[in-house]
């Protein structure tokens, strides 16, 4: 709220001209994020290719899995004067993803197609508010809840491995979607900052600042969608009932 409130002038109206100023981030960085998002987008429009791919002929599971962490880890190994390969990369590793979510998103198909496109803009608006807000907000404003997301994320993982060993509740489900939805949401903040900040330090590598971004934006995606096709099936059972 902060990030937003501090925008206003002294007579409280929205200061158009210092929305622009970005706080401060030089032309050089601006330029830096245009490539970030631009690539974003580029991975985005792969990984919805993955998921159209396993729609057609079901491909996605465990190999599409590996060969998305495979290729970023290739990705992040690779020399950052080799563009090209990394933007390849890149792709390659958003069409696996994709490919990866296609079971969820085939499973959403048969629920109610229109769920996909409702989480798609439910993820872009989130994406943009969160992602806005640290670019509005003073440099290094939000770079202390790294520590806290951080934190929520080793949480996460205790609990997924606590609840595939012992098993796991629903309400013990309900809490690791909701409360992921919020690390991630997060991350966001925390991750946009960062790469603002490194930027301005010469760490202009945004191929790999797109990855980052794009991971926060997967995870937000199937959260928000496992959400919904909850919702839904909670709704047709509800009918059901008032029929009987």
């Amino acid at each position: 709220m902060d990030a937003f409130t501090s925008q206003f002038d002294s007579r409280n109206r929205w200061n158009y001209d210092t929305l622009k100023n970005f706080r401060q981030i030089s032309p050089v960085v601006q330029n830096h994020l245009k490539q970030v998002y631009f690539s974003l987008c580029c991975a985005v429009i792969a990984a919805a290719v993955g998921a159209y791919f396993h729609v057609l002929w079901n491909i996605g599971g465990f190999l599409t899995t590996v060969g998305c962490v495979g290729s970023m880890i290739w990705l992040l190994s690779t020399s950052p004067h080799e563009e090209q390969k990394r933007v390849s990369l890149l792709m390659l590793s958003s069409l696996f993803e994709g490919a990866s979510i296609g079971p969820l998103i085939d499973m959403a198909i048969q629920i109610d197609p229109s769920l996909i496109f409702s989480a798609l803009v439910a993820t872009s608006l989130v994406f943009a508010c969160f992602s806005g807000a640290a670019l509005v907000a003073k440099r290094r404003e939000y770079l202390y809840l790294g520590g806290l997301v951080s934190s929520g994320l080793s949480v996460l993982l205790w609990l997924h491995f606590a609840s595939s060993i012992f098993g796991g509740s629903i309400a013990l489900f309900k809490f690791e979607l909701y409360f992921g939805l919020l690390v991630f949401a997060g991350y966001i903040i925390v991750d946009t900052q960062e790469i603002v900040e490194k930027a301005h330090f010469g760490d202009l590598d945004y191929v790999k600042h797109a990855l980052t971004l794009f991971t926060d934006l997967a995870a937000i995606f199937v959260r928000i969608l496992i959400i919904m096709m909850k919702n839904s099936g909670e709704r047709t059972e509800k009918k059901k009932k008032r029929r009987d």
